[in-house]
Protein backbone atom coordinates (compact mmCIF):
# COMPACT_ATOMS: atom_id res chain seq x y z
CA UNK A 1 0.00 0.00 0.00
CA UNK A 2 1.04 3.81 -0.82
CA UNK A 3 2.36 5.67 2.28
CA UNK A 4 1.19 9.08 0.96
CA UNK A 5 2.95 10.60 4.58
CA UNK A 6 6.23 9.74 2.97
CA UNK A 7 5.87 11.74 -0.02
CA UNK A 8 6.88 14.46 1.78
CA UNK A 9 10.06 13.55 1.93
CA UNK A 10 10.40 12.70 -1.49
CA UNK A 11 12.64 14.92 -4.23
CA UNK A 12 10.19 17.44 -5.21
CA UNK A 13 10.90 18.62 -9.46
CA UNK A 14 9.19 21.98 -8.96
CA UNK A 15 10.32 22.99 -5.69
CA UNK A 16 14.15 22.31 -6.74
CA UNK A 17 13.09 24.42 -9.86
CA UNK A 18 11.48 26.85 -8.36
CA UNK A 19 14.56 27.37 -5.81
CA UNK A 20 17.06 27.67 -9.04
CA UNK A 21 14.46 30.29 -10.24
CA UNK A 22 14.72 32.55 -7.37
CA UNK A 23 18.36 32.23 -7.12
CA UNK A 24 18.64 33.20 -10.59
CA UNK A 25 15.93 36.03 -10.50
CA UNK A 26 18.45 37.41 -7.36
CA UNK A 27 21.52 36.90 -9.32
CA UNK A 28 20.06 39.65 -12.07
CA UNK A 29 19.76 41.84 -9.73
CA UNK A 30 16.20 41.65 -8.89
CA UNK A 31 14.75 41.71 -5.35
CA UNK A 32 11.55 39.34 -4.37
CA UNK A 33 8.41 42.46 -3.43
CA UNK A 34 5.12 41.39 -2.03
CA UNK A 35 2.76 45.06 -2.19
CA UNK A 36 -0.52 45.73 -0.28
CA UNK A 37 -2.82 46.93 -2.95
CA UNK A 38 -5.26 47.02 -0.18
CA UNK A 39 -9.04 45.43 -0.09
CA UNK A 40 -7.16 42.03 1.02
CA UNK A 41 -4.61 42.00 -2.03
CA UNK A 42 -1.31 41.22 -2.46
CA UNK A 43 0.80 41.90 -5.54
CA UNK A 44 4.21 39.83 -5.95
CA UNK A 45 6.61 41.57 -8.16
CA UNK A 46 10.18 41.42 -8.98
CA UNK A 47 11.59 44.59 -9.53
CA UNK A 48 15.38 46.12 -9.80
CA UNK A 49 17.33 45.98 -6.57
CA UNK A 50 19.42 49.25 -8.21
CA UNK A 51 17.26 50.90 -10.93
CA UNK A 52 19.48 52.87 -13.28
CA UNK A 53 18.21 56.09 -14.58
CA UNK A 54 19.76 55.59 -17.77
CA UNK A 55 18.21 52.16 -18.67
CA UNK A 56 14.57 51.98 -19.75
CA UNK A 57 12.19 50.39 -17.94
CA UNK A 58 10.77 46.95 -19.45
CA UNK A 59 7.88 45.38 -17.65
CA UNK A 60 7.31 41.53 -18.31
CA UNK A 61 3.89 40.31 -18.02
CA UNK A 62 3.84 36.29 -18.09
CA UNK A 63 0.49 34.39 -19.64
CA UNK A 64 -1.58 31.95 -18.17
CA UNK A 65 0.61 28.75 -18.05
CA UNK A 66 3.10 29.56 -15.03
CA UNK A 67 4.06 32.34 -12.69
CA UNK A 68 6.86 34.77 -13.33
CA UNK A 69 9.93 33.00 -12.52
CA UNK A 70 8.88 30.09 -14.43
CA UNK A 71 7.77 32.02 -17.68
CA UNK A 72 11.13 34.06 -17.57
CA UNK A 73 13.62 32.33 -15.79
CA UNK A 74 15.05 31.08 -18.89
CA UNK A 75 15.41 34.47 -20.83
CA UNK A 76 15.69 36.84 -18.16
CA UNK A 77 19.46 37.28 -18.41
CA UNK A 78 18.85 38.73 -21.69
CA UNK A 79 17.04 41.84 -20.75
CA UNK A 80 18.57 43.02 -17.47
CA UNK A 81 21.80 44.55 -18.59
CA UNK A 82 20.17 46.54 -20.45
CA UNK A 83 16.72 47.50 -19.05
CA UNK A 84 15.40 48.16 -15.50
CA UNK A 85 13.56 45.00 -15.60
CA UNK A 86 10.23 44.16 -13.46
CA UNK A 87 8.34 41.01 -13.52
CA UNK A 88 4.56 41.11 -11.91
CA UNK A 89 3.11 37.80 -10.61
CA UNK A 90 -0.14 37.71 -11.85
CA UNK A 91 -2.89 37.58 -9.43
CA UNK A 92 -3.40 34.11 -8.47
CA UNK A 93 0.15 33.51 -9.59
CA UNK A 94 2.92 32.57 -8.02
CA UNK A 95 2.75 35.07 -4.34
CA UNK A 96 -0.21 37.27 -5.79
CA UNK A 97 -4.04 37.10 -4.42
CA UNK A 98 -6.77 38.67 -3.05
CA UNK A 99 -9.93 38.27 -0.98
CA UNK A 100 -12.45 40.42 -3.21
CA UNK A 101 -15.05 38.24 -4.47
CA UNK A 102 -14.60 39.71 -8.36
CA UNK A 103 -12.98 36.87 -10.28
CA UNK A 104 -12.62 38.69 -14.26
CA UNK A 105 -9.59 38.86 -16.16
CA UNK A 106 -10.07 42.70 -15.60
CA UNK A 107 -9.35 42.54 -12.09
CA UNK A 108 -5.79 41.76 -12.34
CA UNK A 109 -4.67 44.20 -14.95
CA UNK A 110 -6.54 46.91 -12.68
CA UNK A 111 -4.50 45.60 -10.12
CA UNK A 112 -1.52 45.57 -11.70
CA UNK A 113 -1.48 49.24 -12.97
CA UNK A 114 -1.46 50.63 -9.66
CA UNK A 115 1.72 48.86 -8.66
CA UNK A 116 3.42 49.86 -11.88
CA UNK A 117 2.37 53.37 -11.64
CA UNK A 118 4.12 53.59 -7.78
CA UNK A 119 7.08 51.70 -9.53
CA UNK A 120 7.67 54.18 -12.15
CA UNK A 121 7.62 57.39 -9.17
CA UNK A 122 10.35 55.68 -7.38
Amino acid sequence: MFDHLKLSKCFSFTASRDWLYRCSFSNANLRSVLTDLGEGTLMHFWVPKFPTQSKPNLVLVHGFGANAMWQYGEHLRHFTSRFNVYVPDLLFFGDSYTSRPERTEVVPGQLSDGFLEDAWRA
